[in-house]
């Protein structure tokens, strides 16, 4: 019989159970479920809402299944529904009676609420290291190739000079956003929910600040209605994921197009690469690739669990039972991204010299040609002009800007001096851009240790 049967005359059909369980997922709950069971019991014999007798043998039996789910010795059972009722039922066939006190003064729906809520906080912390693993090594590239030029580009088409080190640097920025978000997701989940009842709290005099401490809460929740249909928290994690997801996919995407023939920049390492089944000279992204495909997944993850939400009346409703998959689909994905893709990251080799080459065609100076002349006096609508007719006429003669003659630059303006093509060197260009976030060498060392600083910071437990 169901541990909520009393007012059913008829056994639940198999379809029902089957359609209506949720332990093949929720199960990866039972760690959460049990500390949080055995914090509640442990409240209730010291409130002395339960025996305190009975409160002794139900926290020695909690941990002994613990003990026993750690090892794997428990299969959990469908009939039982849930992680929860799995995890009473087994306690009452162990212990006896005494385990029917368990679940006094809750309902599963502040359970779960409270079981989500602390691995929330647990997978905030898991992803925030593993994003800092990143930004470590996105800081160590960084610190090697202060002097490495390449093209920046804006519309995928070549346009100024930059540093491989202020490549990178941008992505230590975007990692940095999302471990900041993961941090606020944490202080989200970090609330304690256990009293809210099903909706209405409970007659029981329970000390909920004292579940907290036991649990290592932050605080408790204000409002018992949404202490249970609140799952903003687990939207949060979901949001950070998806922004961290499209970030490494834009990473994957830059990685895939410079590995190509046509760009050349990079070299995968052949452990994170694979080849063709016909074609035997291939050789392909293929993490990066499926990093980019998976993106779409987790983007998924959190739109199915915004449409779950978006029409429920308060407070708890079945619907919400759909929020675990997308949630630890989501985790998962995620996880295995950053771990793969930090691997492989490190593996990877940059092509400087190629790189160094590829700045140097595509007129990357140009802007710098005008600003040259600005400097000079010449207004820079006019000095912008007077660089467009001169790349207009290196394109006819296949030439680039440093290959032209001081007598030809002259014939499209009297401004040019000698000093124009140590001006215009793409060492000079990226020198010149000498203000903080750009990319002049000193100038990306101060974002590195800015960067460091920051990751000191969130070490410490505090963000902005």
């Amino acid at each position: 019989m169901k541990l909520w049967g009393g007012r059913f005359e008829k056994a639940t059909d198999g379809l029902v159970d089957d359609f209506h369980s949720s332990i093949s997922f929720d199960q990866r709950l039972y760690e959460q479920d049990i500390t949080g069971s055995i914090a509640h019991a442990t409240m209730l014999g010291e409130q002395g809402i339960i025996p305190a007798e009975d409160a002794e043998k139900i926290v020695a039996g909690l941990r002994g299944i613990l003990e026993d789910a750690r090892a794997g010795r428990i299969t959990w059972q469908t009939e039982a529904e849930d992680i929860h009722m799995n995890v009473e039922a087994l306690l009452t066939e162990r212990i006896g009676e005494a385990g029917k006190r368990l679940h006094t003064g809750r309902s599963r729906n502040d359970q779960v609420a409270l079981d989500t809520r602390m691995y929330a906080r647990v997978a905030c912390g898991e992803t925030e290291e593993m994003l800092r693993e990143l930004v470590e090594t996105l800081l160590g590239i960084a610190g090697e190739n202060l002097h490495t030029i390449m093209p920046g580009y804006t519309h995928l088409q070549k346009a100024q000079p930059i540093t491989l080190a202020h490549h990178m640097m941008a992505y230590v920025q975007m990692f940095l956003r999302d471990m900041r978000r993961f941090r606020r997701a944490g202080e989200a989940a970090d609330v304690m929910v256990l009293g809210s009842g099903a909706l209405a709290g409970t007659t029981y005099p329970l000390n909920r600040e004292r579940v907290a401490e036991l649990l290592g809460f932050r605080e408790i929740s204000m409002n018992s209605l949404d202490g249970v249909a609140d799952r903003d928290y687990l939207l949060d994690y979901l949001s950070a994921a998806s922004i961290c997801m499209m970030h490494l996919s834009r990473f994957c995407e830059e990685l895939i197009l410079w590995n190509t023939n046509e760009f050349r920049f990079v070299e995968m390492d052949d452990a994170f690469a694979t080849g063709s089944s016909i074609m035997p000279q291939k050789k392909n992204p293929d993490v990066a690739e499926l990093i980019r495909g998976k993106t779409g997944r987790v983007y998924g993850d959190l739109m199915g669990l915004l449409t779950v939400m978006k029409g429920l009346p308060l407070a708890y409703n079945k619907d919400m039972q759909e929020d675990k998959e997308a949630f630890f689909d989501a985790r998962d994905t995620l996880v295995k991204g950053l771990t793969v893709f930090t691997a492989m990251l490190k593996t990877v080799t940059f092509r400087r010299e190629v790189m160094a080459r590829g700045a140097a065609g595509g007129f990357t100076n140009a802007t710098d040609c005008a600003d040259y002349l600005v400097k000079r006096g010449v207004p820079f609508r006019d000095a912008h002009r007077v660089v467009g007719e001169l790349v207009a006429y290196c394109l006819n003669e296949d030439k680039a800007l440093l290959d032209l003659s001081l007598e030809e630059l002259r014939r499209f303006h009297p401004a040019f001096g000698e000093d124009v093509f140590e001006d215009l060197s793409l060492l000079a260009c990226v020198e010149k851009r000498d203000i903080p976030g750009a990319p002049a060498p000193g100038r990306v060392q101060e974002a590195i240790e800015a960067a460091r600083a920051a990751l000191a910071e969130m070490r410490g437990g505090t963000t902005k």
